[in-house]
């Protein structure tokens, strides 16, 4: 969109929120960069220029407004949307792979040479691997630097950094401000002013995490906390709280519905897993969707108008772990939701690994694909058939003949998974919405959406119904949800307190 001049004139005038994150607009005659719907009076158009990352506008020279803050906002929906190249490494960047294992490693995930990965970022968005990746560097520096005490010295390494000096370097070059001025800053301001706060409990961030509104949480959390794993997830006062597991180590986030944010209360075994934490967290939630356009298109349908008018917004449940939740689908099939819950959480209960949760309630991790290796199929109190379903799922995690993570390619998948025994397409679909993030995937043989359908009139045979949401692509999975939540189950209502 960055190359439509006048297109993103007009948003920037209108102070579209709606854009942020698509694309950032530079002022040359200020040397900063903003969000669209900064609340500044917009600049002239002809000192105007647009880029497509805020990346590519750190890399041209500018800073990044202080007012309103572009690096905090959304992401671009596009990389969730998107299942090539270019959308795939971005999610990779997001997770700290280049972080962790350079751009050969990044190269190395999606297939490519090192040059193809780099030519293809540059072309699209302005900015190479590194560049977008320093970019999050900064991101994550910010946010401890304004919401812990970390001497600069351990909050430079946390974020990244392999000196001080490139440390503090970045900081000034990206906010115009020193560490210390930007700490100083954030704690002049008033609580709850800016997109990150810095109250909560001792020892844990709290953070805001931003979105594009409208944004209905009821499926959303309900689903998360209907078929919570005991040990592993809950919901308590407000919250769902659960565990993850992280590349430096074990993790705990309580997700809360706001006004214009999620609240976000981190504990991290290892604060260099922040960035990535974040990331899990708002794919989890879907947090960078664009629901004007999915709920548009989708109130073409006369069918689905009513529904998408009461309660527009709907997001698509996701995860912070592909390969666990693929298991879960497995101890899922044909069985209630309680039923599911009770197979995983004794899973837990035997192979996961003990974490410290000072609330409490969370004792585990869900145990990895490789620590399920070695699962004896006789200990799982199912028909051999799922046993044997379970068990070489786990297999093809564990060798990596199956690719659940983040930069996973969603055809490869789909076809790898359909290739297992008692892999049929309602588990391919689920695992390839809420594990792989296609917003297009469709559950047409789903005892739900097929109840839903005959309800409201749509057709009833799976091949007739797929027919007919043609019509909803490519965001067949939001429509998934306006479906289930004409039932009245838990999964569709925010639970109480």
């Amino acid at each position: 969109m960055y190359q439509d001049f006048e297109n993103c004139v007009r948003a920037v005038r209108s102070k579209d929120a709606r854009f942020d994150g698509w694309f950032f607009t530079a002022v040359r005659t200020t040397g900063i960069y903003c969000r669209p719907s900064c609340p500044v009076v917009p600049p002239k158009p002809e000192n105007m220029t647009f880029y497509p990352s805020a990346a590519a506008a750190q890399q041209a020279g500018f800073r990044a407004c202080k007012r309103c803050r572009p690096d905090a906002s959304p992401g671009s929906p596009q990389w969730n949307v998107r299942a090539d190249v270019v959308a795939r490494a971005m999610r990779l960047i997001g997770d700290g792979v280049v972080d962790r294992e350079g751009v050969p490693g990044l190269a190395a995930r999606l297939g490519y040479s090192t040059r193809q990965v780099e030519r293809q970022l540059l072309a699209e968005l302005g900015a190479g691997p590194l560049a977008l990746a320093m970019a999050q560097r900064a991101q994550t520096a910010r946010l401890l630097i304004e919401t812990t005490g970390l001497t600069m010295t351990d909050a430079a390494f946390a974020a990244g950094f392999a000196s001080i000096r490139a440390f503090n370097e970045t900081v000034r070059g990206v906010f115009a401000l020193s560490p210390t001025e930007l700490r100083e800053r954030a704690r002049g301001r008033a609580a709850g002013a800016g997109p990150v706060d810095a109250t909560g409990t001792p020892g844990a961030l709290s953070l805001r995490l931003p979105y594009r509104r409208p944004l209905c949480p009821d499926n959303l959390f309900g689903h998360l906390a209907a078929t919570a794993v005991p040990g592993v997830e809950e919901w308590r006062a407000g919250a769902y709280r659960r565990t993850l597991r992280l590349p430096h180590g074990p993790g705990v986030v309580a997700l809360s519905p706001r006004d214009g944010h999620i609240a976000c209360e981190l504990r991290l075994g290892d604060l260099r897993d922040l960035a990535i934490a974040i990331s899990r967290c708002r794919r989890l939630l879907d947090l960078d969707a664009d629901p004007v356009a999915v709920d548009e298109l989708l109130s073409r349908d006369p069918v689905l108008a009513p529904h998408v008018r009461k309660a527009p917004g709907r997001r698509v449940p996701g995860t912070v772990d592909g390969p666990e939740f693929a298991v879960r689908a497995v101890l899922g099939q044909q069985v209630s939701t309680a039923a599911a819950r009770t197979h995983a959480g004794r899973l837990v209960a035997a192979h996961g690994e003990p974490v410290r949760d000072p609330e409490g309630g969370l004792t585990h991790l869900f145990p990895s694909a490789e620590a399920l290796a070695g699962l004896d199929p006789r200990a799982l109190a199912m028909p051999a058939s799922r046993r044997t379903t379970v068990t070489s799922l786990v297999a093809a995690l564990a060798d990596g003949t199956i690719d659940l993570d983040v930069g996973g390619d969603w055809t490869e998948a789909r076809a790898r998974l359909a290739r297992l025994p008692g892999f049929g397409p309602w588990t391919v679909e689920s695992v390839a919405m809420r594990a792989l993030g296609d917003p297009d995937a469709f559950l047409p043989t789903d005892l739900g959406t097929r109840r839903a359908a005959r309800e409201l009139g749509l057709p009833a045979t799976p091949a007739a119904f797929t027919r007919h949401a043609e019509a909803w692509r490519p965001w067949r999975a939001y429509a998934v949800q306006y479906l289930w939540a004409t039932t009245d189950h838990a999964v569709n209502h925010l639970p109480k307190d």
